[in-house]
C-alpha cells in the first residue's frame, strides 16, 4: 500500500511483505519542499505519482497521519491498540504483515484519511490542480440552491487509489484483500457525505438557503469503519491457473453467512491475541497498560489483562474546580488536588 519493509519472498509470488509501512519521514512532508526521489520506500509508479502531484503531497501524508492516529483512537481499549514503532520504516512493525483484521482496518482507515485529507485540502487550500466538486452536484432541492464549494470526493479517493494501491498488483490474495479493504475505506466517505446549509436574510431569517456536499468529521469514518471491522468477513484463498499464470483469489470461508460486499472488510488469517509480547508477530503484550477496572468489555481489566490480575495505584491530579462566571466576561476558578485509583495489567 505505503512503503514498506522487504521481508520473506513467497515461493509462488515472490514479492515484499504486505504489511503498511508509513515511515516517520512522512511526518516532515507538509514543513519543507518536497524531493520525492528522497523518500525511502516508494515503488516506482508512487514515485511517478509523486513527481506529478508534487503539491498534494503533503495532504497525501497528512491523510496518512491522520488515518493512524484514528487507528489509536478506536483500538484505544483493546488488547492491540495500534502502536506504532519508532525509527522503523514500518511504522507498525510486523503486526501487518499477516492477513488480519488488524491488517484489514489499518489500510482501510489509512486509504480513507489519504482520500478524506486530500478532498478536505483540494475544498479548502490552494491547490491548482483541484478545487471544489462542480460537475457532480445535481439539481437542486425544494427551498434551497447549490452553493459554497462542494467537496470533491471522487477526485480525493482517485489520488488515494493510485498512490495507495500503486503496490497491490500483484496476482496473489494479499493484494486482492489490500485492494478490497483500500477500497472499502474510500467508499466510507462517499457513504457518509452529507449536504451542509446555510440560510441568508435579514435577521437570521432564511430566504435563500444555500447547501453544498461535505465530508463529516474523520472521527465519523473511524466509528464506521470500527464496525466493519467488528463485522469483517473471512475468506479462503484459491489459486487459479490462466494464462498469464497462477492467481489467487478470496472466497468466504462460510457458505451461510452474508457473502461480503464491497464496503465489508475482509481477511483470511486468524489474529495472535496480543496478550504477551512476541517481536515475530509485532505484539507488545498488555503488561502496564491502564484497564478500566468495572468495565466488562475488552478494556475492562479480567479480558485486557488476559487474566494475569491488575495493579492499582493511587495517582494525584490537580484540576481547576469551583469556577465562577463573572460579569463581563471571565471566569475564575480554583485548583483542587483529586486522588484517583488507576489500575494497570500485571
Amino acid at each position: 500500500m505505503f512503503p514498506k519493509l522487504a521481508c520473506t519472498d513467497n515461493v509462488d509470488f515472490p514479492s515484499p511483505c504486505r504489511s503498511l509501512a508509513v515511515g516517520h519521514q512522512y511526518s516532515s512532508l507538509g514543513t519543507q519542499p518536497i524531493l520525492c526521489g528522497s523518500i525511502p520506500g516508494l515503488v516506482p509508479k508512487q514515485l511517478r505519482f509523486c513527481r506529478n502531484y508534487v503539491e498534494i503531497m503533503p495532504s497525501v501524508a497528512e491523510g496518512v497521519k491522520i488515518g493512524i492516529q484514528e487507528c489509536q483512537h478506536q483500538f484505544r481499549g483493546r488488547r492491540w491498540n495500534c502502536t506504532t514503532v519508532n525509527d522503523n520504516l514500518a511504522i507498525f512493525g510486523p503486526v501487518l504483515d499477516k492477513a488480519t483484521r488488524e491488517s484489514a482496518f489499518v489500510h482501510a482507515i489509512a486509504s480513507a484519511g489519504v482520500a478524506f485529507a486530500v478532498t478536505r485540502a483540494c475544498a479548502e487550500g490552494p491547490a491548482t490542480i483541484c478545487g471544489c466538486d462542480t460537475p457532480h452536484k445535481g439539481p437542486p432541492g425544494e427551498g434551497w440552491k447549490w452553493g459554497g464549494c462542494s467537496e470533491d470526493v471522487e477526485f480525493g479517493s482517485m489520488v488515494s487509489r493510485e498512490f495507495a494501491d500503486a503496490r497491490e498488483n500483484r496476482p496473489d490474495a494479499r493484494s486482492a484483500m489490500n485492494r478490497h479493504n483500500n477500497e472499502a475505506g474510500r467508499m466510507s466517505l462517499n457513504d457518509n457525505m452529507f449536504l451542509k446549509c446555510k440560510c441568508h436574510g435579514l435577521s437570521g431569517s432564511c430566504e435563500v438557503k444555500t447547501c453544498w456536499w461535505s465530508q463529516p468529521d474523520f472521527r465519523v469514518i473511524g466509528d464506521y469503519m470500527k464496525d466493519k471491522y467488528d463485522s469483517a468477513s473471512e475468506m479462503v484463498v484459491e489459486k487459479h491457473k490462466e494464462s498469464r499464470g497462477w492467481v489467487e483469489t478470496l472466497r468466504p470461508k462460510y457458505n451461510y453467512f452474508k457473502p461480503p460486499t464491497e464496503r465489508d472488510l475482509v481477511y483470511y488469517e486468524s489474529s495472535p491475541n496480543f496478550c504477551d509480547p512476541n517481536p515475530e508477530t509485532g505484539s507488545f503484550g498488555t503488561r502496564d497498560r491502564i484497564c478500566n477496572l468495572t468495565s466488562h468489555g475488552i478494556d475492562g481489566c479480567d479480558l485486557l489483562c488476559c487474566g494475569r490480575g491488575h495493579n492499582t495505584r493511587t495517582e494525584k491530579r490537580k484540576e481547576k474546580c469551583h469556577c465562577i462566571f463573572h460579569w463581563c466576561c471571565y471566569v475564575s476558578c480554583q485548583e483542587c488536588v483529586r486522588v484517583y485509583d488507576v489500575h494497570t495489567c500485571k
